[in-house]
């Protein structure tokens, strides 16, 4: 079962392919096990676990099924996931944990959870006549994502991880969280704050998460445009102004580069 954004596959066998690279991995295993190297790093997804798998980067390796492994992926575009991304900053620190580690051990009770947020997937993907169905889709993914979001903060969201890379992308991703791109998009800013030269914080931003430090700083700034856009009492210029884009044309520009659509298609 498929769209465009969304591709359901009961294995793991297109996992890495490059033809979808572009897509973000979300698997369910119902029995069995995988051992796979990502990152750099063993890593064992067996029954009962959910696994979430950023394939752009391109660094899954040494796949190895046992005969009794059984699972649901579910593949999703990256910019179907920008869409169904809920309006909170915990995705940006999820993923950099998910970077270092993909699986999720989950308990029973996030175990059924997480089956009934797959089949629900499934069956809004097998009933393509809806008339709504885009929107179905975005509240059935976006439905996923929370809850993985609640599964990971359970069972992960206290620890952190103490090598010197990733405490540095961790003052990075601080600084974004705090407002500092509403008026500093500019990779220099946080390479001076953070006391390291862009380079370095680019490749490291690249080693730690598998994408670069200028992504960060747009998807956090796109978020909060996004936010802002819904808020039918702030003209567009109000946002501009708050961002310190240079010129209106320059804010419109960018919205459509990282929203997809002009200002006044994202209000309609």
């Amino acid at each position: 079962m498929k769209t465009d954004d969304v591709i359901v596959i009961e294995n793991l066998d297109n996992i890495g392919d490059e033809s979808l690279s572009d897509y973000l991995l979300h698997s369910y295993c119902y029995s069995g096990e995988c051992t796979f190297t990502f990152n750099g790093r063993s890593h064992t997804f067996k029954a009962g676990d959910c696994m979430i798998l950023n394939q752009r980067s391109g660094l899954i390796k040494n796949i190895v099924q046992s005969p009794d492994f059984q699972c649901t992926t579910i593949y999703v575009s990256q910019s179907f996931i920008e869409v169904c991304t809920p309006e909170s900053n915990y995705g940006m620190k999820g993923h950099l944990a998910l970077f270092n580690n993909p699986v999720i051990r989950l308990n029973p009770e996030q175990q059924y959870v997480c089956r009934l947020n797959f089949d629900y997937i499934k069956s809004r993907l097998a009933v393509p006549h809806h008339h709504f169905h885009r929107l179905a889709m975005i509240n059935a993914i976006q439905c996923m994502i929370i809850d993985f979001f609640d599964f990971h903060a359970e069972n992960y969201g206290g620890q952190t991880i103490s090598n010197q890379y990733t405490k540095l992308m961790d003052s990075f991703l601080s600084l974004l969280e705090n407002g500092d791109y509403y008026h500093n998009r500019d990779l220099g800013y946080y390479a001076d704050k953070l006391c390291v030269t862009t380079k370095y914080l680019s490749e490291v931003s690249k080693k730690v998460s598998g994408f670069p430090a200028n992504y960060w700083i747009s998807r956090y700034t796109a978020l909060a445009i996004r936010r802002l856009l819904k808020d039918r009492n702030l003209s567009f210029t109000d946002i501009s102004e708050m961002f310190n884009f240079s010129s209106q044309s320059y804010f419109t520009r960018y919205v459509r580069k990282y929203l997809g659509t002009s200002p006044s298609d994202f209000r309609k």
